[in-house]
């Protein structure tokens, strides 16, 4: 998925943005506490810093303590329930996908593939049950999301054949793509059904498409994020979202040789894993959909919007590109009808609290 531009409102002086992982002894938080309510408490209290941050708040999510040893206890069983998860590569997006989908199913089983064990201890105590890549697998899910970057390994599309390997085939398999594809570079219009980039003209490109095909084949479906920004630091998201963002670069650039006039197009995080979610439930086959506000911005509107926020403590200067390749402008109106699904947040000036 692309990680265009973000915002970090936090917990701690510190903005942060955007974007896009054995078993350790199973410990249970003395406290339970919502990610998502923990962030609509917060919001609008705090100011938007590039300053340093101190160490991050451990937040558990999803149920009550007994509930969730209950539920643990039930996985290291074996046995998978008609409504389990197995979220692949369980970053930012595919916390958020499990604190959802597990609000929505209660006692319901989450599982958390990871490329190292690095934060196994953290997903352990929001009730996802991590794996490590490369583990043989001894089972199949009803549901599966493949939500791993293309950037950590060598062959993007090899990982997404053995992701669909772990699906059953019962309920949903989603790919978490990029609205990279799409063939426009003159800030035109672009929906579900716009041609792409041919094979062969870009390696982004080519990834993305290739690691599509192997899950369009396999019954699953895709689903093409715009550009990631999210709201706060909770969860050890430290080594995710550290200085990511386009527009956290650009305040901490100043000036950018890039045209102000490219037209970019943004999701939140939250509202990209409810419709990740609401792909999940429908249990669609081999179909492509999009995920974006339905309101583009250029970079300048963009930083106008930053600056106008008053949240930010540093201040952009200027774009001074002339020559660049423009945007696409993204309308994701078909996948909000077929899905049933509206984004939270329309718009980023409606995130940021003030008017476009």
């Amino acid at each position: 998925m692309d990680t265009i531009t973000g915002c970090c409102l936090t917990l701690r002086p510190r903005s942060l943005c955007i974007a896009d992982h054995h078993s350790p002894k199973l410990s249970t938080p003395k406290r339970t506490v919502s990610l998502l309510s923990l962030y609509k408490n917060q919001k609008s209290k705090t100011k938007l810093t590039l300053s340093s941050m101190a160490a991050p708040l451990q937040v558990s999510a999803f149920s009550t303590i007994g509930a969730r040893n209950e539920e643990l206890g039930a996985a290291s069983s074996g046995l998978v329930g008609e409504n389990d998860l197995l979220i692949v590569g369980p970053g930012v997006l595919g916390r958020l996908v499990a604190e959802k989908w597990s609000q929505e199913h209660p006692g319901c089983q989450v599982y958390g593939q990871t490329v190292t064990t690095d934060h196994h201890d953290e997903l352990i105590k929001m009730g996802i049950n991590p794996s490590l890549k490369g583990t043989k697998a001894t089972q199949q899910y009803p549901y599966v999301i493949f939500c791993a970057p293309p950037s950590r390994t060598s062959d993007y599309p090899g990982d997404v054949r053995e992701a669909a390997l772990s699906w059953n085939g019962d309920g949903s398999f989603v790919f978490t793509s990029s609205s990279a594809p799409y063939d426009c570079f003159d800030n035109g219009q672009c929906n579900e059904d716009s041609p792409v980039v041919p094979i062969g003209r870009s390696p982004r490109t080519d990834v993305l498409l290739k690691a599509e095909k192997v899950v369009l084949e396999s019954g699953g479906c895709a689903v093409r994020l715009a550009g990631l920004y999210i709201s706060f630091s909770v969860l050890n998201y430290v080594d995710f979202i550290n200085n990511r963002g386009a527009h956290a670069y650009w305040l901490e650039k100043g000036t950018v040789e890039v045209r102000p006039d490219h037209i970019l197009n943004l999701i939140h995080y939250e509202d990209a894993a409810s419709l990740a979610v609401a792909i999940l439930k429908k249990k669609l086959r081999s179909r492509i959909f999009l995920g974006c506000d339905n309101h583009p911005l250029s970079r300048q509107e963009v930083m106008d919007l930053v600056a106008k926020s008053g949240k930010f403590s540093k201040k952009f200067v200027a774009f001074t590109g002339t020559s660049d390749p423009l945007g696409k402008r993204l309308n994701n109106s078909k996948t909000r009808e077929e899905i049933g699904w509206e984004p939270e947040y329309p718009s980023f000036a409606h995130f940021l609290g003030v008017s476009k």
